[in-house]
């Protein structure tokens, strides 16, 4: 019976592996797609409120679900500086298409919304950074469709929020991190999930502080694999059609990346 159960679940993985494939040599949405992509998509998304606890503020959440008849691993979907956006709402639907439940948080529920939200989410304490996850990442894992195991992904702000994440929680199960910057190499060696990095060339800013977590995350069993695109520049996902043509082929590039790592590191196989 345990041999027939894990052929079944080898089986399932295989075909979907195969049929999620299809798209690993797609983009996902720039900003100039986004819109259209969330228009047209035949997945069931919905926003939810879930609670913080030791507050009255609920964290509003784009919650998107994948066509699969098994359970799926949690994807949380961090977004830039500019906050909650329809960008950031196609990229969870994109992940909701290659097979993850994807859970896309507005980072300053509850806050002063009547100041720009670059403002309100660069304002945000690491510890309201991590609460706010961990409140989202624990309503993720209470769903009944949800398979036990779960993943960050941010970008440019939100990458950098990744990164703290995987420091402060030692359930992750994965973290990509998009044009963040790295923590400091004293917390980076605290981290115990793989990290995957994803830089454009043309952005010193970031990319002068990957030596932190290339020197600092060499514990034993630590993971942190990263790749620089050429000619790409800062928010390369985004911003697609930039810098002549590579942001595209860094977009391209970079998410069959990190589809590729968030599938090896959560999709269960028990």
């Amino acid at each position: 019976m345990i041999q027939a159960k894990t052929l079944l679940v080898v089986v399932i993985l295989t075909v979907y592996g195969v049929c999620f494939s299809q798209y690993a040599g797609a983009s996902p949405p720039s900003s100039e797609t986004a819109e259209a992509a969330l228009k047209d998509s035949p997945r069931h998304g919905e926003y939810v409120e879930i609670p913080l606890p030791g507050s009255d503020t609920a964290i509003y959440t784009w919650v998107v679900y994948p066509e699969r008849p098994d359970k799926a691993p949690i994807i949380l979907v961090i977004h830039e500086i500019f906050g909650m956006t329809d960008w950031a709402n196609s990229i969870a639907d994109a992940f909701a298409k290659e097979g993850f439940i994807a859970l896309a948080p507005d980072m300053i529920s509850g806050k002063d919304k009547t100041k720009p939200a670059t403002a309100t989410v660069r304002a945000l304490t690491n510890e309201e950074i991590v609460d706010r996850l961990n409140a989202v990442r624990d309503y993720g894992l209470g769903l009944p469709a949800a398979n036990g195991k779960s993943g960050s992904i941010g970008f440019c702000w939100g990458g950098s929020s990744s990164f703290k994440y995987a420091v402060a929680q030692p359930e992750l199960d994965a973290a990509v991190v998009c044009y963040g910057s790295s923590p400091s190499k004293e917390d980076v060696a605290k981290i115990e999930a793989p990290v995957l990095g994803l830089y454009g060339e043309n952005d010193a800013r970031v990319n002068t502080t990957i030596p932190n977590a290339v020197e600092g995350m060499i514990g034993e069993g630590q993971s942190f694999d990263h790749e620089i695109f050429d000619g790409a520049g800062h928010g390369f996902f985004r911003a697609q059609s930039g810098q002549d043509g590579a942001n595209g082929e860094a977009a391209k590039k970079g998410w069959a990346r990190a589809l590729s790592f968030l599938r090896e590191h959560t999709e269960s196989t028990k």
